[in-house]
């Protein structure tokens, strides 16, 4: 029985654990998520990040962020204002859907991503996406 961690690509659950340092280590782009593995009818992605997304909506899902590294901050319009949320190495945090948000990382991040698998990583309503930002359901590890 092979005992070390899987960092191949993934199409659906894994029956063999998946190393996060290698999955992470496996690309470079920044703001380009790659699916870990799949949970009923989500994904589980991990991307890094640094300087700014875009503002962008999910209509029909929430979007769950965990902080691996680094240090993440989304600013969020709500109906009661604009807020940012600062997420330091090791939190969480849900963005309800219908919530207009925009991710920003000050320094180099790691991010794991819960969402269900196909959401577009710009959401269903956005602003222009720059170059740096990839508009992806995400890739495949290789």
């Amino acid at each position: 029985m092979n005992s070390e961690p899987n960092s191949g690509p993934v199409s659906g659950p894994v029956s063999e654990p998946i190393s996060l340092a290698s999955a992470l280590g496996s690309f470079t782009e920044q703001w380009s998520p790659r699916i870990v593995t799949a949970v009923n009818d989500h994904d589980v992605r991990v991307a890094k990040v640094e300087g700014d997304h875009v503002w962008h909506v999910h209509d029909h899902t929430d979007e769950f962020f965990l902080v691996l590294s680094g240090e993440l901050h989304i600013g969020l319009r709500e109906a009661a204002g604009e807020r940012t949320v600062v997420l330091p190495r090791g939190s969480v945090f849900t963005v309800p859907r219908g919530t207009e948000h925009k991710p920003y990382a000050p320094v180099p991040t790691e991010i794991l991503l819960f969402e269900p698998t196909g959401t577009l990583t710009v959401g269903d309503r956005h602003e222009d996406v720059p170059d740096h930002v990839d508009a992806t359901t995400g890739h495949a590890l290789t």
